[in-house]
Parts: structure tokens; sequence; C-alpha cells
């Protein structure tokens, strides 16, 4: 199972994420870029990709019959596993199954069961194996078709876990990318504009000096420098007057 580490970080990234859009104002949100309406990948409950698998190797399982067995290490060893497979699909598997069905689309839960049935299938193969050796050919052929079709619902089971983490990622990115251009909004609201900038105010002019010319002085006209005489006092009467009796 390839599942690239940056879908594993970009899951626990998740969160921050999404705690820094939901402290976005709403008036700024945006929707996520490319993000045309396209449904993401849907998994489904990853019993519906095991049961029928992990009950024919319950069964199968179940039925080996040792004592029909060529006795010596092989069967001892054979034992063990049969032991530990019983064990494991009794108590650890179907908790881990009941939690994967619980959240199909949570990495967390659904690769722990991954890792259980992978090494359940080690183990059916060393039994297949040790069964080719010294158990009988009936027995070595049911074991043969429980792996078999174990081996298909462990490979339907990771195709959906690498669809599902690439449906995350392509989460991510998009909401990453909204977080950024929201920031950018923010920064660029929250920056005053810079103050304009006030024209020097203009040099005052230099006042030139009125320099007089004494030739073009004009002088006064002759009709202008003629004084008038001041006018006379009128001259007294000639009559002189009666003098009185």
């Amino acid at each position: 199972m390839c599942i690239s580490r940056t879908v594993i970080a970009a899951i626990v990234f998740i969160p921050h994420i999404m705690l820094c859009a939901a402290q976005t104002p709403p008036g700024n949100s945006a929707p996520p870029a490319g993000n045309n309406g396209a449904s993401y990948f849907t998994p489904t409950a990853p019993s519906d990709i095991l049961q029928r698998s992990l009950d024919e190797v319950r069964i199968t399982v179940g039925e080996v019959k040792l004592d029909k067995w060529k006795r010596g290490n092989v069967r001892d060893e054979a034992g063990t596993n049969v032991d530990a497979i019983q064990r494991n699909m009794q108590s650890t598997l179907p908790a881990l199954l009941k939690e994967a069905d619980a959240a199909p689309g949570t990495l967390s839960k659904v690769l722990p069961l991954s890792r259980n049935v992978d090494a359940l299938y080690d183990v059916m193969v060393h039994l297949v194996e040790q069964a080719r050796v010294s158990g009988p050919g009936d027995q070595a052929g049911q074991l043969q078709e429980a792996i078999s079709d174990l081996e298909k619902s462990r490979v339907m089971l990771d195709e959906q876990i690498q669809k599902t983490a690439d449906a995350q990622e392509k989460q991510v990115i998009e909401l990453r990318t909204t977080v950024q251009k929201q920031e950018a909004s923010l920064r660029a609201a929250a920056t005053p504009p810079p103050a304009p900038k006030c024209p020097a105010p203009p040099a005052p002019a230099k006042k030139k000096k009125r320099t007089t010319n004494p030739s073009t002085t004009s002088q006064p006209s002759a009709a202008n420098s003629t004084t008038t005489s001041p006018a006379k006092p009128p001259a007294p009467s000639a009559t002189t007057p009666a003098k009185p009796q």
C-alpha cells in the first residue's frame, strides 16, 4: 500500500487550516479554488469489502484438522499459526472493523484495520505453505482458496484507502489556497494607505526694483508751469457815502 507522506502530513494539518478559516470574517469568505461542484470520493464501509473473505478465512481455519497432518515441527508451527489467527479474528479484528466502519473516511481509523489484515494475510501465507508440506491436499486447497479471496479484499481496501487519501489531499490543497487568499485580503485591508504627499509651496517671486531714468523724467509743460496769479479783490466803489447830518 502506497500512501504519500504528504497526505499523512496534510491530514494532521487539516484542523489548523480549518481553525484559521473559521476565524476569518464571513464577508471575506471565498469558495475553494478549483471547486466547481465536483463530488469528492465517498468511501464505503470496510466491512462491505472484507466481511465475506474474513468469514471464509474464519470458517476454513476452524475446519483445519491438525491430527491428520504429518507429525513434526511443521505441524506444530501450523498449530501456533491457527491459534494466532483465531485469537485475532475473535478479539482484535472485530473492534478494528467496527471503528473503521464508523468513520470510513478517516485514515487514522482505517489504517489500523488495514495493517491488521496485512498481518493476518502474512500468517495465512505461512499456514498455506505448511499445509502443502504436511497437511492433506483437501485442507491445503481450502486454505489456498481462502487466502486468494482475502488477497482480493485486501487489495480493494488498499485502493479505497489510496482514493480517500487523494481526495483529502485535494481538499487540503484547496482549503490552504483559500486561507492564503483570505489572509492576503485581511493584510491588505489592515494596511492603511500611504498618506498623500503634499506638493512643496512655490518659492515667492522676487520683486524687481524699478529704476528711474533721469532722462525720461517728465518736465512740467509750459502750460502747467504758468502759475495763475491770485485774483485781486474788487476795488472799492467810487461813490462816497453821505456824511451824516
